[in-house]
């Protein structure tokens, strides 16, 4: 009780000191001030006074900004320091509110609330996590710093994730834009000119920008794998592949460039699959997974795979995946193989044949009739190749893809070839007639 009366008589003193203090203005005075009273509260261990205290200052009439930062940023160094997670959470919510609404003490709010997100995961609320965090929109903080601000992006993102809410962490994932991962971090940073806010210095535990961009893309990846968008998962292991730290360890980047062949040979055949396959296939560290460029090679080579063989030599290596970085490729890759190879063979079979039987292209393919002529019908409806099926002959028509620009060019060359035989029949008449009147005259 005694320690208790002079704790309050400290605490009163320093109170009639503040209301000086900030009564004739007095920035660091006041600050002081602010700052003994909090520090004293936390020495007597007296949290539930803490806390009062911290409401009571910064209600005070014509309280200074300053001395609400700095009552903040001190309380924020005692979070760690409480004895239970209800006396954290209690002083995180009333830092919170103390700070809700003031632009000036921003960051520190965005801070607080990711340290209860985190407290709240913990205690396996994700949902509650999720929407606390949804709460702050760091991307307006104009004085916090660049990788700071992608941190609490991610993070925002994985809790979505987390909860299978992927429309929101798309939206979410929009607002980082990824060519901030490729700024050089070793220019100097330009001074503020006037007038600029000043970018505070992100805290210690705030990766840097290339570990930002490895968990950017892994999140990435988490994302795509949900809808199986193959060569989008492709692309973000491509750009983890990229990153220095990466390429220079080859117990990383082989397991990584393992996934880019995979997933490239699970993408559907356009443009893009096209030129990624052809720019791994010319990578060097491909020679050091000979199997994988095997399999690649196999793709852009225009024959026939058997698919029994080819599942045969790799099943080995698709079931090896599950233990690797990024973990197994997924519940419908195994189909979705399969079914990538039956395509490349019926464009195999297209560039060889214009007219064939349904029978033989079934052979071709090793399918029954009626699976040749569905996996042929989807890639026609996808526009991935031209076909006609006549069904009652059973017979199918390939036709090359015309351009409009082709089709243009076709037209204007059949007039010039009209044209021509018009003038050369016009020339042979007027020749003809010539002749006679000479006959005549003769």
């Amino acid at each position: 009780m005694e320690d208790r009366g002079k704790l309050e008589a400290a605490i009163d003193q320093l109170l009639n000191e503040e209301k000086q203090m900030r009564l004739a203005g007095d920035v660091p005075g006041t600050r002081k001030a602010v700052t003994d009273i909090l520090r004293l509260c936390f020495e007597s261990k007296d949290w539930k006074l803490l806390n009062e205290q911290i409401v009571n200052l910064s209600k005070k009439r014509g309280q200074l900004k300053q001395a609400v930062q700095s009552m903040v940023q001190q309380a924020m160094q005692y979070i760690d320091q409480t004895p239970d997670v209800d006396t954290r959470i209690e002083l995180i919510k009333t830092l919170n509110n103390v700070s809700a609404g003031k632009i000036y003490v921003e960051i520190e709010r965005a801070r607080l609330i990711k340290k209860l997100a985190k407290i709240k995961e913990g205690q396996g609320l994700i949902a509650e996590a999720a929407d606390l965090m949804q709460e702050v929109a760091v991307e307006t903080f104009g004085a916090m710093a660049k990788t700071e601000k992608i941190a609490f992006i991610l993070e925002q993102v994985r809790l979505c994730l987390d909860r299978q809410d992927y429309v929101r962490a798309q939206i979410l994932s929009r607002k980082i834009n990824p060519r901030v991962f490729d700024a050089d971090s070793s220019k100097e940073k330009k001074k503020p000119k006037e007038g600029e806010s000043i970018v505070e210095e992100a805290p210690a535990d705030i990766p840097s920008l290339l570990e930002l961009k490895r968990i950017y893309y892994e999140l990435m990846i988490r994302y795509y794998s949900h809808d199986n968008e193959y060569l989008e998962i492709c692309r973000c292991y491509k750009s983890i592949y990229d990153i220095p730290s990466v390429k220079e360890n080859p117990e990383q980047w082989i397991p990584v460039l393992r996934k880019i062949c995979w997933y490239l040979v699970l993408s559907p055949y356009d443009p893009m699959q096209s030129s990624l396959l052809n720019a791994t296939l010319e990578d060097k560290n491909m020679s050091e997974i000979p199997d994988f460029r095997v399999l690649l090679k196999q793709l852009v080579t225009m024959e026939v795979i058997q698919w029994t063989s080819l599942w045969e030599k790799y099943k080995e290596e698709f079931e090896k995946e599950k233990n690797m970085i990024g973990g197994s490729l997924g519940d419908k890759a195994a189909e979705d193989l399969r079914l990538r190879i039956i395509e490349h063979n019926i464009l195999v079979v297209s560039r060889y044949y214009s007219r064939i039987t349904l029978k033989r292209l079934a052979q071709l393919l090793c399918l029954s009739i009626e699976e040749a002529e569905k996996h042929l019908s989807e890639m026609v409806v996808s526009k991935a190749l031209m076909a006609k099926i006549d069904r009652p002959s059973g017979i199918v028509c390939f036709q090359a893809a015309k351009d409009s620009n082709d089709i243009l060019n076709t037209w204007a060359s059949n007039l010039e070839k009209l044209l021509d035989l018009v003038e050369k029949s016009c020339h042979q008449i007027h020749k003809e007639t010539m002749v006679h009147k000479a006959a005549l005259r003769a």
